[in-house]
């Protein structure tokens, strides 16, 4: 796998404002946010997607993704990860979007 930038950002490498850390994963906000609330949950272990992570990881991840969903988007919120090119994956390191604080159109484009 590629270098990426949340490699470097879950290595501590480069500094972002954390909303959670611990041994598995780190949240941040995304830095070109597509909703009022728009956080990132990546595990610290480099998988490029979902397809690679084991199912311990992936519930890791969605748990603490839908927490910090549930804590700054009472009204409700979408979790969400993109597979390769056709899914709008940017970034080849295994990530979750936490997108609320609006109301979120279907389908999503």
């Amino acid at each position: 796998m590629a270098e990426t930038i949340f490699g470097k950002i879950a290595r501590g490498e480069v500094a972002v404002s954390l909303l959670y850390e611990d041994e598995v994963c780190v949240a941040f906000p995304d830095i070109s946010p597509q909703a009022p609330v728009h956080l990132l949950v990546i595990p610290r272990h480099p998988f490029e997607d979902a397809y690679d992570a084991d199912a311990e990881t992936l519930g890791h991840l969605l748990h603490v993704a839908a927490k910090l969903g549930a804590q700054n988007c009472p009204g409700g919120f979408r979790l969400v990860t993109n597979q390769g090119k056709d899914g709008g994956q940017s970034v080849q390191h295994l990530h979750i979007h936490v997108l609320g604080g609006r109301q979120l159109a279907w389908p999503p484009g």
